[in-house]
């Protein structure tokens, strides 16, 4: 059976993201849909779970999400798995999970990337985040967490901006759409009293399921964003992306094409190499490699901080150049930091590779 899809619905406290989720689940396309909610409670001792009235919904109470998924999340899931298959509740389709608002959703979604557990059962569809357009200056300057909510995000919702007089909105929707491009340029930014916005297909997001082909792969590694967005070429003919958050808390993305196919070893050794160097500092990786000697298809590297989900493999080119393709955004370090360590990383790697099978 097919891996359900899982999206990660993630914003800071009062953004409205339980605003945006009851208006998803009014829409019947929502049917085939289950939904955890995380509700952080006043008093974070014992981490209850309960059902509510309606099957489709659950709630994760007294506990964040970044403290307890590999607890209570992973095996919410694989319980809600097996009863699905053994006709206990209803069936589902996808998985969208409402964090809390103090939730960092670097955690959640490590947890798809290398819990055993769930590694056969879902699979991440993507995270969306949710903006307030009206007090967006004031949560990113003081909340590291709302700053790393939009950097992880593969889609993001500006919420609010129907609050603001009409002579002012189009000037403070401007300013909330730099900010968020300072933090994440990759995301498309869509608004949520847009009347085209379509909740339900935006939470059934497939970027991941990368079998499909071209156009998935190029969702999931937002590939248009990153050849339309002001980009300096590299020698290696790749492109990077000069992005800042707020001073506290500086956010760097890059992203490369690198012709060459690398050696098995190499590979091994950079993503090695990444993994010590960036920590818990790597908020995301995605790159679709060529490696030499896999005629068939590219190796597919993701993971999160300091945890890298294990090699897979395409059957198939998505790419007619096969050439590779990487995305790293990181917390705490600098684009053009960024970009040295990983080009110094990648030489390091392919050298070392190089002379030990010489």
């Amino acid at each position: 059976m097919p891996r359900t899809p899982v999206t990660i619905v993630t914003g800071f406290l009062g953004s409205g993201k339980t605003t945006l989720m009851n208006r998803a689940l009014a829409d019947p396309a929502m049917r085939g849909a289950l939904v955890i909610v995380n509700e952080f409670g006043e008093v974070g001792l014992d981490h209850a779970l309960m059902a509510s009235s309606d099957d489709s919904i659950v709630v994760l109470q007294n506990g964040c999400l970044c403290c307890t998924v590999f607890g209570d999340l992973i095996g919410t899931l694989n319980a809600l798995y097996h009863r699905r298959e053994a006709g206990e509740i209803d069936p589902f389709d996808r998985v969208v999970i409402e964090t809390s608002g103090l939730a960092d959703p670097v955690s959640v979604v490590q947890a798809f990337l290398s819990d055993p557990t769930l590694e056969g059962l879902y699979r991440l569809g993507g995270v969306v985040a949710v903006v307030d357009g009206v007090n967006y200056a004031t949560t990113i300057g003081e909340h590291d967490e709302a700053t790393r909510q939009i950097a992880l995000a593969d889609h993001i919702i500006l919420t609010k901006l129907d609050m603001v007089p009409a002579a002012e909105r189009a000037d403070r929707e401007a300013a909330t759409r730099a900010v968020i491009a300072g933090i994440n340029r990759i995301a498309p930014v869509r608004l949520a009293d847009d009347a085209t916005l379509d909740l339900a297909q935006l939470l059934a997001w497939s970027g991941h399921d990368l079998e499909r082909g071209a156009a998935e792969v190029s969702a999931w590694l937002a590939q248009d964003a990153l050849h339309n967005a002001e980009a300096c070429a590299d020698p290696q003919g790749g492109h990077h992306h000069h992005a800042h958050g707020p001073d506290h808390v500086e956010i760097g993305s890059l992203s490369f094409v690198r012709d060459a196919p690398l050696p098995r070893l190499a590979l091994r050794l950079l993503l090695d190499g990444i993994e010590r160097n960036l920590g818990s500092s790597l908020l995301r990786i995605k790159a679709i490699v060529a490696v030499e000697g896999e005629e068939d298809g590219p190796a597919v590297i993701q993971g999160a901080q300091h945890l890298l989900h294990n090699v897979t493999w395409l059957k198939d080119w998505p790419f007619p150049d096969r050439k590779s393709r990487f995305v790293l955004i990181a917390a705490g370090i600098g684009t053009a930091h960024l970009r040295d360590m990983v080009e110094l990383l990648d030489r390091v790697a392919t050298r070392s590779a190089a002379a030990r099978a010489g």
